[in-house]
């Protein structure tokens, strides 16, 4: 039944009845696509994958399995299985996957281009960077990209995070859909569920419209829930429901709507330190870091600084239609100094040398590194806060952000980077604080 609803949608197909039948056909042919059942008469799908991966290499796998276990589909996405399907087979799920269906050698071709500008240019895709951190950091999102898994990208804010997720998407049978962003720590938390999921007319008091959420705009393409660790609670209760169903409803509504998203979370915190804290729950954390990813610091690649600063410069002058260049004592004070702020940061020391020199060239005097003055660095390595046992973890976020923004003389931008933070999120908290005054 499977193979005549597949040949309904232009496909060639053939079938197999066991592992040996299916090692008869993999040897005569090389498809496009393989189904590969879990529980076969002769033994398992995922022990032929494990077995024989070469096997695989030229073809898109899905696995399919009777029992809806996240144990078993999450072993079979890590060996490099790009979906799976759950019987009864949802044909509408099975037809998004054959709308995806991409010739392995297209998958290749992207990758070795996006691989060789980074020798010729130093570039990977939306990514700037040769050093050896981030070459092991392409080889992540290449390995990754080609399948559906959820991935969990993880660095300190600034370091680009960001970026990763559209690089993921960029190499993705997904690119030619939507990539959207939502920062979870910028929506006010009365708003969120909303925004994620839409809602319908007059379901609340201002809701005057019927409101497609992300889940809906990004159908057949890439969402990166960024500050995946701001999200209220309630809200991961709904998101883990979305993630093994992918069904979802409105606020208000009555229908169940399918989702075909593939997910990308982010976070500046430590993953299980969130967990640990209440800021992220553990089942959700599981489901979501199926592939993790870790972006250096700056610091950790330092020997991309005068390529990224140059590629910033770039920009400028081709926005500005300017001829502006670094003197070699501007590039040496880029590549010492000490990044708290990571690339955001370095993007805007180069952004303020630009504007600052009035002539062709950037020179040492035009530069300024007030993302965390080392003034501020030199009198102390922190912020001291003295909390009572038995404080509440909400009191004690509250006494450090305003003991910090008292540290940066109320300068907001700074007081995030220490707090390694986006300034959406320190806003959106110091609005609460204000609303429960």
């Amino acid at each position: 039944m499977l193979a005549e609803l597949i040949k309904g949608e232009g496909f060639t197909t053939a079938t197999a009845h066991s592992l040996a039948e299916a090692r008869q056909q993999l040897a005569l042919r090389e498809p496009d696509l393989v189904l590969l059942d879990l529980v076969l008469p002769d033994g398992s799908g995922i022990d032929l994958f494990a077995e024989s991966p070469e096997a695989f290499s030229g073809s898109e796998v899905v696995m399919i399995t009777g029992h809806a276990s996240l144990d078993t589909s999450i072993q079979a996405l890590r060996l490099g299985a790009s979906d799976y399907l759950v019987k009864p087979i949802n044909f509408r799920h099975l037809k998004n996957i054959l709308s995806r269906v991409t010739p392995p050698s297209e998958l290749t071709k992207r990758i070795a281009n996006f691989e060789k500008d980074v020798s010729d240019v130093g570039r990977f895709g939306p990514l700037w960077g040769r050093s050896k951190v981030m070459r092991e950091i392409y080889h992540q999102i290449t390995r990754v990209a080609r399948t559906s898994v959820s991935v969990l990208v993880t660095g300190q804010s600034g370091t680009g995070k960001e970026v990763v997720a559209q690089a993921i998407h960029e190499l993705s049978r997904r690119r030619d859909k939507a990539f959207l962003a939502v920062n979870c720590g910028a929506i006010s938390p009365q708003l969120i569920e909303s925004e994620m999921f839409g809602h319908e007319k007059g379901s609340f008091t201002g809701a005057a419209r019927q409101h497609q959420g992300y889940f809906e705009r990004a159908k057949g393409g890439t969402l990166l829930l960024d500050e995946i660790t701001e999200m209220p609670l309630d809200l991961q209760v709904k998101l883990l429901r979305v993630l093994e169903t992918r069904m979802f409803q409105r606020i208000g509504g009555t229908e169940s709507i399918e989702t075909d998203v593939r997910i990308v979370a982010a976070t500046n915190r430590d993953p299980l330190e969130a967990v640990a804290t209440g800021k992220l729950r553990e089942d959700l954390l599981y489901r979501l870091n199926v592939f993790r990813i870790d972006v250096p610091a700056l610091n950790e690649r330092r020997d991309d600084v005068e390529l990224l600063a140059g590629n910033f410069l770039t920009e400028l002058n081709g926005l500005e239609k300017a001829n502006k260049r670094f003197s070699p004592a501007a590039l040496q004070a880029l590549s010492t100094h000490n990044w708290p702020g990571n690339v955001r940061q370095l993007r805007n020391a180069v952004q303020r040398a630009f504007i600052m020199a009035e002539g062709d060239e950037i020179g040492e005097s035009h530069l300024s590194f007030d993302a965390i003055s080392p003034a501020a660095e030199s009198r102390n390595d922190g912020v001291s806060v003295t909390v009572r046992v038995g404080t509440s973890i909400a009191d004690m976020e509250r006494k450090l952000i305003f003991a910090t923004l008292d540290f940066c003389g109320g300068r907001r931008e700074q007081a995030a980077e220490m707090l390694g933070v986006s300034p959406k999120t320190l806003y959106n908290r110091l609005r609460e604080y204000e609303r429960d005054q």
